[in-house]
């Protein structure tokens, strides 16, 4: 038989599933690899949702999604963040957050493109690229900048073949974040390099400096090459209901609507009536999550640095990326050896690219209760182990 895709078939299996397909199977185990909210979704949410079936909202969109929904969205990004985008012609409803990628990725690339992609970073970004057609191209950033990505860094990746950055703030896994100020020289290189961006900002609600989040879109002469990916499973609780969005310019959204009418055809239309009533009126909703995330992820800031597993203090998102360095294991080999001895599961930190090698990847999206059992846990672990 003939070969299948030699793409595809290199791509390694996702390194965070492998540990939750374990400790699925492991009974009293407790699990901190998965980031998904342990909240739920909003009743009030819900029941737009359910009200939609009950009235026989049950066919196709359009392929863009619900014009409300969409009108929504641009009036709450332009509101938040101070990027204003035409509900019209520049915004989609995705598949989650994750088509949004899979989207501009397929619209943007030409083969051979290079696409920048600082890491540690979501798992998807470079199969995604490779899928695409692109060549992707990563920087390792590093810890004792908090993982926030340099200029400096940034123009040494670029080449004549770079057309696009991914950037990923706040950070999965790391929890950082990007200022304005952060972010300016960042933008310069990409204006005069003519690089586009594609912002992945689904973790921009759960931010937790008084600042808040800082989209570069927002920035002079950047909206024009940004691509603002985000969505509802972070912030609303609402991963099942597989919903996001992407707003683009209007010749790349038109592209990736265009992409999405063939694979797609719309998202799901019971989510998309839920979503209008969580981005209309969902703002307390989140502000009680992020409150009480805030409150874990303080917890395990002191409790890890307290127990000689240093971290910066993450300032978004719902993880934190503790150095396992001193104990002289590989980051598999702590994971694997910590399930083993303690039924704890953590994610390892290479799951998220070479440069997390040497940390773990914790979240916070579990009670406050299970999190003490978990930290005891990882405490006794260390405390009994014999470690170079």
């Amino acid at each position: 038989m003939k070969d299948v895709s030699k793409i595809a078939d290199s791509i390694k299996p996702s390194g965070i599933r492998k540990f939750f397909d374990i400790v699925s199977e492991m009974p009293d185990a407790i699990s901190l690899g998965v980031g998904e909210p342990d909240f739920e979704t909003p009743w009030h949410v819900v029941d737009e949702g359910i009200y939609s079936l009950e009235r026989g909202k049950t066919f196709y969109t359009s392929n863009s999604g619900l014009k409300e929904l969409r009108q929504e969205i641009c009036k709450w990004y332009g509101r938040k963040y101070n990027v204003k985008y035409e509900p019209e012609s520049e915004s989609i409803i995705t598949v989650g957050g994750s088509e949004g990628i899979d989207l501009a990725l397929r619209a943007l690339l030409n083969p051979r493109d290079e696409v920048i992609i600082p890491e540690p970073c979501y798992v998807s970004y470079v199969p995604c690229a490779a899928l695409a057609g692109g060549v992707p191209v990563t920087i390792d950033l590093k810890n004792e900048n908090q993982f926030k990505l340099t200029a400096e860094e940034l123009e040494a990746a670029i080449t004549e073949k770079t057309k696009v950055l991914i950037l990923s703030f706040p950070n999965n896994p790391t929890g950082a974040v990007m200022s304005r100020e952060d972010l300016l020289p960042i933008a310069e290189l990409c204006r005069k390099h003519d690089i586009y961006v594609i912002s992945d900002e689904i973790y921009s609600e759960l931010t937790y400096s008084e600042q808040g989040h800082f989209s570069i879109g927002a920035l002079p002469d950047m909206k024009e090459r940004t691509i603002i990916v985000n969505g509802f499973s972070k912030a609303y609780a609402m991963t099942g209901w597989r919903l996001g969005y992407a707003l683009a310019p209007e010749k790349i959204a038109k592209l990736m609507t265009k992409i999405h009418q063939f694979c797609i055809m719309c998202a799901p239309t019971t989510s998309q009536y839920a979503a209008i009533e969580a981005v209309k009126n969902g703002d307390k909703d989140i502000a009680v999550m992020r409150k009480s995330y805030d409150e874990r992820r303080r917890f395990l800031y002191k409790r890890l640095n307290d127990m000689g597993m240093p971290a910066f203090e993450p300032m978004g998102a719902f993880y934190i990326f503790p150095s396992i360095q001193r104990f002289g294991m590989t980051s598999d080999e702590f994971a694997t050896e910590l399930l083993k001895q303690q039924k704890l599961a953590v994610v390892p930190g290479n799951a998220f690219g070479d440069s997390g090698e040497g940390f773990i990847r914790i979240s916070y999206a579990y009670s406050i209760d299970r999190l003490r059992e978990a930290m005891d846990r990882i405490e006794q672990f260390i405390s009994t182990g014999d470690f170079k």
